[in-house]
C-alpha cells in the first residue's frame, strides 16, 4: 500500500458566527500518497486557497482533523506547527515571496538556516538543487536580476531544499508568460518524477493539471460535487 502523506478527515472552515457565518470549506475528505502529484482547480470563490491554507497548517480549522506523515498538524500549538511546517513542507506562491535583498542562493537556503542546519551544508545543497533547475549561474543573482520564470524556479528550489513531506503549489504559473508557464510546469513534473516528491497544486492552467497524476474539482466548499 502506498504511504498516505497528507490525510483530511471532515475538514470544515467558518468564516464568522451565526447568521452572518460562511462555510468556506464543508466537511472536506482528502488522502494523498507518497510520490503523487496532485492538482486542484475550481472557479474563484469556491475554497482552493482556503483548502491549501487548512490543510497547509497555515490557517486553523473549525472542525476535523488533517494529519500530515500521521502527525495532527492542528492539535499542535502554533509555535509547533511553524516549526513542523518549517521542516516538513514546502510552499510554491504565484507571486514568488523572494526576498528582494538576498541572492537567488540566499534565498534558498534560507529555510535550511531557520531549520538549524549548518551554513555550509546548507549553501551546499542550496547550491546543488539550483544547478538541478539550471540556475547555477544565476546563483548570486537578485530577484530583479531574474526573469519571472527564472524567479518561480528559485521558488521551487526554496521549496525543495528541505527535502519536505509535500510542495503545496498556489497558483504557480499565475504570473508567468506561455513559455514560463511551460517551463515551470515541466520542471514540476520532472521535480515530482526525480524525488518522487508529493506536490499539490492549486491551479487555473488546465496545462498544469494534464501534466498531474489525478485532479480534483473543488465547488462551493466540496471536491467532486
Amino acid at each position: 500500500m502506498p504511504e498516505v502523506v497528507v490525510s483530511g478527515k471532515d475538514v470544515w472552515k467558518v468564516y464568522g458566527s451565526g447568521e452572518t457565518a460562511v462555510n468556506a470549506l464543508k466537511g472536506v475528505d482528502l488522502e494523498i500518497t507518497r510520490g503523487e502529484m496532485v492538482a486542484v482547480m475550481g472557479q474563484s470563490g469556491c475554497g482552493k486557497t482556503t483548502f491549501l491554507n487548512c490543510f497547509s497548517g497555515l490557517d486553523d480549522i473549525s472542525k476535523g482533523s488533517v494529519t500530515l506523515e500521521g502527525t495532527d498538524i492542528h492539535r499542535m500549538k502554533d509555535r509547533e506547527r511553524s516549526a513542523y511546517r518549517a521542516k516538513r513542507t514546502g510552499f510554491v506562491f504565484q507571486s514568488y515571496n523572494l526576498l528582494p535583498i538576498l541572492s537567488a542562493v540566499e534565498n534558498v537556503e534560507l529555510p535550511l538556516l531557520i531549520a538549524g542546519v549548518a551554513r555550509a551544508e546548507a549553501r551546499t545543497r542550496a547550491t546543488e538543487i539550483l544547478k538541478d533547475l539550471d540556475l547555477a549561474d544565476r546563483g548570486h543573482h537578485r530577484p530583479s536580476e531574474l526573469s519571472g520564470g527564472q524567479q518561480q524556479r528559485v521558488s521551487l528550489a526554496r521549496a525543495l531544499v528541505g527535502r519536505p513531506a509535500i510542495v503545496w503549489a498556489d497558483e504557480p504559473t499565475g504570473n508567468l508568460d506561455e513559455e514560463g508557464s511551460h517551463q515551470v510546469t515541466s520542471l514540476l513534473r520532472e521535480l515530482n518524477r526525480k524525488y518522487q516528491q508529493t506536490i499539490l497544486v492549486v491551479t487555473h492552467d488546465i496545462e498544469v493539471a494534464k501534466v498531474c497524476d489525478r485532479t480534483l474539482k473543488m465547488r462551493d466548499g466540496k471536491f467532486g460535487v
